[in-house]
């Protein structure tokens, strides 16, 4: 919860569960009550994760975007303003739900910042922004939608009732990552990874300058033998680890694998991200956090599975009916595939 630009202590809103809760941090719906009657916002966080027809839309938008995305909602009661004017480090579509919100929006004081530039940083260049004519000045009312670049102000305030809207973020992958990448290379390096000397004044430029030339020579060699595609499972790795796919429930997975018939349809989990290889005796599913292997001979029908078709155990290329079960119930106990 929020008000007035500043999140509440999580005290003020959540108790212990009472008996058999072991979670000290609980909702406490009297608490919430009393701060959203006092002017404060509910934030409703990650509903990207809870909320399945959200969860699918963020999905189906970060595959469309190729950047990770998330959703977030925020319920303010009347003449209100959650949040003092502040910028995202990432973009922000805003889709209002319920209720009319007045938005101010200012030119960016620090344009395309970074995650590990926020405006807290910047709070008196943001204050003086703030306080000038902004560049938009609209009303909001349920249906209508804002893109907000990562970057510009903006603050809103609920009018005659409670009002409520979604923030879509999208989370940009810069090409700082790329060269963050391309720099990860010189772990490799030993040279670099001598300890510089001592007895000597690290902070004093002309007695460090043999060393800074060593650094500069390392880092014009790994720019130019930069292993392209190492950069490019790098990124992979990244968004595998900002992005879940969608959620799926534990006991009726295990219960759809233990009782697959050869008609029963299939697919690949939505938002799963993976990577594939051939080994010389296996078909390997790069996950996030484990390889999953597959029989060579199974890797034509595997990779059918992983396509986004819809696929029967019974018709898979290259096995036969038992494999095909065998292959698909292996991939739902680890949740690479879900029901149709």
């Amino acid at each position: 919860m929020s008000k007035n630009g500043d999140l509440l202590p999580a005290s003020r809103f959540t108790r212990g569960g009472g008996a058999g809760a072991e979670i000290a941090d609980q909702v406490a719906d009297d608490k919430v009550l009393a701060e959203f009657s006092a002017g404060a916002t509910v934030v409703l966080q990650g509903l990207h994760r809870t909320w399945p027809a959200i969860a699918d839309f963020a999905v189906a938008l970060s595959e469309q975007l190729g950047h990770p995305v998330q959703v977030n909602a925020y319920v303010t009661p009347p003449q209100n303003t959650g949040f003092a004017p502040h910028y995202d480090t990432h973009d922000v579509f805003v889709l209002q739900f319920a209720g009319r919100k007045s938005w101010r929006i200012h030119e960016p004081v620090w344009p395309l910042p970074l995650r590990s530039q926020p405006w807290q940083e910047r709070k008196a260049a943001v204050a003086e922004r703030s306080a000038q004519t902004p560049l938009i000045d609209e009303v909001l009312e349920p249906g209508d939608a804002l893109y907000l670049p990562r970057g510009f102000l903006h603050a809103a305030t609920s009018l005659g009732e409670v009002s409520g809207h979604l923030t879509v973020g999208v989370h940009p992958v810069t090409r700082r990552a790329l060269a963050c990448e391309v720099l990860a290379g010189l772990d490799a390096d030993l040279d670099l990874r001598r300890a510089l000397p001592l007895g000597t004044d690290l902070a004093n430029q002309a007695a460090i300058a043999v060393e800074i030339d060593a650094v500069i020579a390392s880092l014009h060699d790994a720019i130019d033998r930069c292993d392209r595609a190492a950069v490019a499972r790098g990124i992979g790795r990244q968004l595998a680890q900002a992005t879940r796919p969608t959620p799926l429930g534990p006991l009726e997975q295990l219960s759809a694998a233990q009782t697959l018939e050869p008609g029963r349809r299939v697919r690949v989990r939505p938002g799963l991200r993976f990577a594939t290889r051939l080994d010389a005796d296996a078909f390997v599913i790069a996950l996030t956090d484990r390889d999953v292997r597959v029989p060579a001979v199974r890797a034509e029908a595997a990779r059918l599975a992983l396509s986004g078709t819809v696929v029967l155990a019974g018709a898979l290329p290259g096995i036969d009916s038992a494999e095909g079960l065998e292959l698909l119930a292996q991939l739902m106990r680890e949740g690479v595939v879900v029901p149709a």
